[in-house]
């Protein structure tokens, strides 16, 4: 079987919801997305494909693990239900990184607000995240999926999963008053990243990153997106699994911003 094939075999195979399984091009998206995390040019991935629990995303990883498609360093993380694919060697240095050279604004869109403001300081969870994510660089190997504790019923997960990603800005809002915010009507600018995974002949064209910021901030956004950008186009000279690496942007105006 060619390199394509494994990967959609292993996808198929796992990921079923139901009776339902992954598409092809659901199946090439999700290898070329995990591949991304393996390289180290994404610290994770969110998987969103399906209703696929976080251990048949564990089996999934196993699997190609066992192909040797993609590194050991690999597992799942469960939280609150939401399973992501992360890369043990890399993600804790890369968001460490971020926080510690203030590259990440946090954009705080509480609904009480007339506008999105960039707020002063990242919120408390950062550092619980920081504290999880360097004890899963002890795990090896992992056969089960890590699953975190009630700890993270209090973190603001639009904050923690902008984090995880990678984004060099994610939205903050106090969910202990209100899961709403001020984004209704509020023009929001859609940063894109795609790139080519090519395997074996076949190239698939996927999208790497996407994440969006209210316009009205990009003026003070500017130095957080040019930073990430030069970074991921470093990262991406360093492989040659990925290429033809392109950025674009749109903006769009929602009634409504569900996060």
């Amino acid at each position: 079987m060619s390199t394509q094939e494994l990967f959609i075999a292993a996808a198929r195979r796992c990921l079923s919801a139901g009776r339902k399984s992954l598409s092809v091009p659901q199946s090439l998206d999700l290898a070329a997305q995990v591949s991304a995390v393996d390289l180290g040019l994404k610290p994770a991935l969110l998987y969103d494909s399906n209703s696929a629990g976080a251990d048949q995303v564990q089996q999934y990883l196993s699997a190609l693990q066992s192909s040797q498609l993609v590194s050991k360093s690999l597992l799942t993380l469960d939280l609150n239900g939401n399973s992501l694919i992360v890369n043990t060697l890399t993600v804790g240095s890369n968001v460490e990184q971020l926080l510690h050279d203030n590259n990440v604004a946090v954009i705080d869109i509480c609904h009480t607000l007339e506008k999105p403001i960039v707020a002063d300081s990242l919120r408390g969870e950062t550092q619980d995240v920081l504290l999880l994510l360097r004890g899963l660089e002890q795990l090896k190997e992992a056969e089960k999926p890590h699953y975190v504790g009630e700890k993270s019923d209090e973190w603001n997960l639009c904050t923690v999963f902008g984090l995880l990603l990678g984004f060099p800005v994610t939205y903050w809002f106090d969910q202990n008053k209100s899961f709403e915010n001020c984004l209704s009507m509020t023009p929001l600018i859609v940063t894109t990243a795609s790139a080519t995974w090519q395997a074996d002949s076949a190239a698939h064209r996927f999208c790497l990153y996407s994440f969006s910021f209210p316009a009205v901030l990009l003026k003070a956004l500017q130095s957080n997106l040019e930073y990430w950008r030069l970074c991921l186009q470093e990262r991406f000279k360093q492989q040659n699994v990925l290429t033809d690496l392109t950025f674009c942007q749109s903006t769009v105006t929602l009634p409504s911003v569900c996060l």
